[in-house]
C-alpha cells in the first residue's frame, strides 16, 4: 500500500510555495519591474490568507457557526502567535484582523455599531458576539 503523506509538503513548506507563486505572478503582471519584490510577498501572502478565512468561513456556516476550536486552528494555520492566551473568539479574530492590518472591530460598549464595510469578512460573526453583549438590541 502506497503512503499518500510521504510525498505531501508541510503546512510551512505548501505556505511558502504557494506565497512564492503567487508573488512570481504578481510579479509577471508589473513586468518584473524592480522594487516591487517586498510588496508582492507581503500581497500574496495576505491572499493566502484571506483565502483561508474565506474557506475556513464557509466551512463553519456550512456546519452551523465558528467555534473556538475552529477559531484556534484557523489562527494556526494563518499564523497567529500566542493563541494560547486566549480564551474568547473575539480575541481569535482580532488577532487575525490585526495581521491582515484591518482595525480590530467587536464593540462591545453600548451605542457603538459596526463601522466596518459591507465586505467585512467578520460581520455575520460580529453581530452575533454583540447580540450577546447587548441581548436588547435589534438588529
Amino acid at each position: 500500500m502506497e503512503n499518500r503523506s510521504a510525498g505531501r509538503l508541510s503546512d510551512f513548506e505548501f505556505r511558502q510555495k504557494w506565497i512564492s507563486e503567487a508573488a512570481y505572478y504578481l510579479s509577471e503582471r508589473r513586468n518584473f519591474l524592480p522594487g516591487s519584490e517586498l510588496d508582492d510577498w507581503l500581497l500574496a501572502e495576505k491572499n493566502l490568507v484571506l483565502m483561508q478565512i474565506t474557506r475556513y468561513q464557509a466551512i463553519a456556516y456550512e456546519d452551523g457557526g465558528m467555534s473556538i476550536q475552529g477559531l484556534r486552528l484557523l489562527a494556526k494555520v494563518v499564523g497567529i502567535e500566542g493563541l494560547e492566551t486566549m480564551t474568547l473568539a473575539e480575541e481569535i479574530i482580532q488577532a487575525i484582523q490585526k495581521l491582515l492590518d484591518i482595525d480590530p472591530c467587536f464593540n462591545s460598549l453600548p451605542g457603538n455599531d459596526c463601522n466596518q464595510f459591507e465586505s467585512c469578512l467578520w460581520k455575520a460573526e460580529c453581530r452575533k458576539i454583540i447580540a450577546r453583549w447587548h441581548p436588547l438590541k435589534a438588529w
